[in-house]
């Protein structure tokens, strides 16, 4: 007959699927997740919403025949979405969003302005 051989134990760096880590404190834990949750919702709202803001831009520059101020129109109305996406960043996060720093969201439709006046 065979000689039954005692199961090899696993080095403890390894990963043991059939014995997890216990979680020592699962409010924390729980914590951490809700707060990276808020950051990853934040950034993808934020680079959302500047993409339609680049697309407002570059349609200006692009823009065949417009009417007088329609350039800047459509760089102003990109503008006011950068300030949305700011503010919705600080209401995802839970702070007020009336702050300085939504003159961040301005600041490509100021660079759009800049290239369509030179």
């Amino acid at each position: 007959m065979s000689d039954p051989t005692p199961p090899r134990k696993r080095p403890r760096h390894l990963m043991d699927p059939d014995a997890p880590r216990p979680v020592r404190d699962p409010a924390s834990e729980n914590k951490a997740l809700s707060r990276v949750q808020r950051w990853v919702m934040s950034a993808l709202v934020v680079t959302t919403i500047f993409h339609l803001v680049m697309g407002l831009i570059i349609a200006a520059i692009f823009l065949d025949d417009p009417r007088p101020g329609a350039r800047v129109g459509l760089c102003l109305i990109a503008g006011a979405f950068g300030m949305i996406a700011i503010a919705v960043a600080f209401m995802i996060h839970g702070r007020k969003p009336l702050s300085p720093w939504l003159l961040v969201g301005l600041v490509p439709s100021a660079i759009g302005i800049y290239i369509i006046e030179r």
